[in-house]
């Protein structure tokens, strides 16, 4: 009998008013596109880091998504400074985040990585960021503005040109999309095995793929998870990803039985 593959989902070191401990969290929109969209069952990974052994999580997993965050990659991971202070970092996720990414990748795992995800993806395969997009001379402010509602904020913000032939490209079959943008940092060298997918008008890095992935490896800056209901290439996204975990757990139920 067939299951749902089990999706392993990020999650977030979180304060949460009133309480003095920290929660390990992760946004709802995730989840329900994991189980609505992509047809699996999402079990959030705490950001524990070096306390869970990542060779051992990864055996119950048929799958993998990076969620956003507002928080950002701690420059260390990539041998750079804090370019300011007052950036949100998540150092836990960090190290909880990386390895699995590797471990998946190693694995063949079936990963999509989401905005923060796709920062985390470039960084664990050796590339580089942008801590603050919006203030290099050459690139757009891809921040949304805080005083608009969620709906505006995570609305479309601009086009992104998708790579003929690409992965994306095949899934929607066109060249271009509007995307939302809610994001400061972003790639700025491409990590060696990823293969750009899309990029935005200022030349900005917006989709990433693996290269040599046995499964979908794929990474976008924007949020598919908002609006997969209504846009094609959302949709088509989480569904391709859940196709492929599903293949990936047949195949693993295949090797345990024979």
């Amino acid at each position: 009998m067939s299951r749902h593959p089990v999706i392993g989902v990020s999650a977030c070191v979180k304060p949460v008013p009133g309480e003095d401990l920290p929660f390990h969290a992760a946004p709802e929109l995730y989840l329900t596109a994991v189980v609505e969209c992509s047809g699996g069952l999402p079990f959030m990974i705490p950001a524990l880091g070096h306390l869970l052994n990542v060779d051992e999580v990864v055996e119950h997993l048929d799958g993998l998504l990076l969620t956003g965050s507002k928080s950002n990659v701690h420059p260390t991971h990539y041998g750079d400074e804090i370019s300011r202070p007052g950036l949100l970092h998540d150092e836990d996720r960090d190290a909880t985040t990386v390895p699995l990414i590797r471990a998946c990748i190693r694995m063949g795992i079936p990963l999509l990585a989401i905005c923060r995800g796709i920062q985390e993806l470039n960084v664990a395969l050796g590339g580089t960021l942008y801590q603050r997009v919006q203030e290099e001379p050459d690139k757009m402010d891809h921040r949304a503005k805080p005083e608009d509602s969620v709906d505006r904020q995570f609305g479309p913000a601009h086009a992104v040109e998708l790579v003929p032939g690409g992965l994306l490209a095949r899934l929607c079959g066109c060249d271009k999309v509007r995307v939302n943008s809610l994001h400061g940092q972003g790639i700025r060298q491409l990590a060696p095995g990823l293969v750009v997918e899309a990029r935005a008008p200022d030349g900005l890095i917006e989709a990433v793929r693996v290269d040599a992935s046995a499964s979908l490896a794929v990474g976008v800056q924007w949020h598919p998870e908002w609006n997969w209901r209504e846009d094609a290439l959302s949709r088509s996204l989480f569904t391709a990803f859940g196709n492929d975990c599903r293949a990936y757990a047949a195949k693993k139920t295949t090797r345990s039985t024979a």
